[in-house]
């Protein structure tokens, strides 16, 4: 049984052992039995795992460590620090889609907002039907219960439920919506709402101070500022990795490295583990690599009540609504920093100027999508390891959407506002009586018409029992080489339904086991 973080011993700085950029001088060559690239929700628990039952582990992690002391509540200087691209990644295609990628020790357990939701059985009957997999919700529940455990998961108590967060559940109560506490991998949340700029109170338990240091006490060795440009093969065998050494903050590159391995897992999310298999030239015949890219494509709307709410307290997101998830639509609560949240706020000049002067009286409450009828694909950018994303937001989705936001506006009459702010083109910047928000629903959307954006992104090294229908089986491995593996949210069949961080660890840690009984 998997013992509780709580229990486990502590240091003063849960970053102890990480070797960092400062600490190295000239090139690098290191040799390892399992070598694990990305120390994200994925690649964490493999390392953690698989160190645990006596392996040989090396985690690699582009980014540094960064904790309490170096986060930064401005966004901006956030983003800048903590986001590939500082912030500014989006796909191309019908419909620009921002989509944010962590590059910190951590991946994006330690800019998300802690979610942790199982997906219902009836996704992974869509899984089955889409390639084949015989993976069920009940085959991974033992593994939902081992991180779950782990991690201390428990439901957003209501004493740092705050009041914006009590208003979507007092708006969903009264129109007849259920509506639940989320459920958070935090430990002593106070409630801050510093999730997206990282957790300055040290409550979330993202994967560098849980899974980390943990794999670390078992042994393994943990470098960052690695960022990892080849997988070297021969044959169906992969021997490991090559790199460079690559300063925080400025990519400024220093050095080459040589991984040696006897086993390598890609864990570098579901954007830049194609490229890597891409610029390895490997798994050229599969052509599922870097396909199929899904989105949970979200929208937020902005509810006005008549005094100030205090929006900036509370649990970043604290209540959900899943009572359309089978439709595809998953309603939230949602917060952001002032200079985030801004960018959503109409008009300019004076009228700008009003809305910022009561953003104190402003909810964002927020619907996605699980779109399952659009989809993209990633593709290596010529000379660099970043990703040339494509997405397709189909119509269909964009009308499931509209429905979504049809509720949304309902949610936010329901809850006390005086005025709602929809954020859609074609459609008034400010509507005040609730009966002109029809226009919400009868107005036709199109994808252009929004501003969605998408930090959940899955599919493009699928899994399938066949390598005419994915990358990798259900046990994680590629279909053409014998020891690469992948344990990150590329592996998904399909939609998760639901956030997809808890998903991606209990498949990680399903994949950890799977490799520990064939070693």
């Amino acid at each position: 049984m998997t013992t509780p973080l709580a229990m486990l011993p502590t240091t003063t700085d849960p970053h102890d052992g990480v070797k960092a950029f400062a600490d190295y001088r000239g090139d690098l060559h290191e040799r390892c039995e399992v070598l694990v690239v990305g120390s994200g929700p994925g690649g964490a628990v493999v390392a953690k795992e698989l160190a645990e039952r006596g392996h040989d582990v090396i985690l690699l992690e582009e980014g540094p460590p960064m904790g309490r002391r170096e986060f930064k509540q401005e966004a901006g200087e956030a983003m800048q620090r903590l986001i590939r691209d500082g912030g500014s990644r989006a796909s191309r295609g019908n419909i620009v889609t921002p989509t944010m990628q962590a590059i910190v020790l951590g991946g994006g357990s330690v800019i998300n907002s802690a979610i942790c939701a199982r997906p219902p059985a009836w996704i992974f009957d869509k899984w089955a039907e889409r390639t084949g997999t015989s993976i069920t919700r009940a085959d991974l529940d033992p593994h939902f219960e081992r991180v779950e455990t782990f991690l201390g998961v428990a439901p957003t108590p209501a004493e740092v439920q705050g009041e914006r967060n009590e208003r979507f559940r007092r708006g969903c109560e009264a129109i007849g919506m259920s509506v639940e506490p989320i459920w958070r991998n935090v430990q002593g949340c106070k409630g801050s709402g510093e999730c997206f700029t990282g957790c300055r109170n040290g409550a979330k338990k993202s994967t560098d101070v849980s899974y980390v240091p943990a794999a670390i006490r078992a042994g393994a060795r943990v470098f960052t500022s690695i960022r990892v440009e080849r997988v070297v093969a021969q044959g169906r065998r992969v021997k490991g990795i090559e790199g460079r050494i690559v300063e925080p903050l400025t990519n400024a590159v220093h050095g080459r490295v040589t991984f040696d391995a006897d086993l390598v897992v890609l864990a570098a999310g579901c954007m830049a583990t194609p490229v890597i298999l891409q610029k390895s030239e490997l798994c050229t015949e599969n052509r599922w690599v870097g396909k199929d890219l899904r989105f949970h494509p979200g929208l937020a709307m902005l509810a006005m009540y008549d005094a100030p709410i205090d929006p900036w307290k509370g649990a970043t997101q604290g209540y959900h609504s899943l009572q359309y998830l089978e439709e595809g639509l998953k309603f939230e609560v949602l917060w952001s920093p002032p200079s985030v949240l801004a960018t959503r706020m109409p008009g300019v000049g004076h009228s700008y100027q009003k809305h910022l002067l009561r953003y104190d009286h402003l909810a964002p409450f927020d619907v996605i999508c699980a779109a399952d009828r659009s989809s993209g694909e990633v593709s290596a950018k010529r000379g660099t390891m970043s990703p040339d994303i494509q997405y397709h937001f189909d119509q269909e989705d964009v009308d499931l959407m509209q429905k979504g936001l049809g509720i949304l506006s309902d949610i936010c009459w329901a809850s006390g506002a005086e005025a709602i702010l929809p954020g859609l083109h074609g459609i008034p910047e400010v509507i005040e009586r609730k009966e002109d928000a029809e226009v919400i629903r009868t107005h036709r959307l199109k994808a252009s018409d929004t501003i969605a954006a998408s930090n959940h992104a899955f599919c493009t090294t699928r899994m399938s029992p066949s390598a005419r229908l994915g990358v990798v089986d259900e046990s994680g491995r590629c279909h053409d080489l014998d020891n690469l593996y992948i344990a990150d949210t590329g592996i998904f069949a399909a939609s998760s339904g639901v956030n997809p961080m808890l998903l991606c660890m209990a498949l990680a840690d399903r994949v950890a086991l799977g490799i520990h009984a064939r070693l």
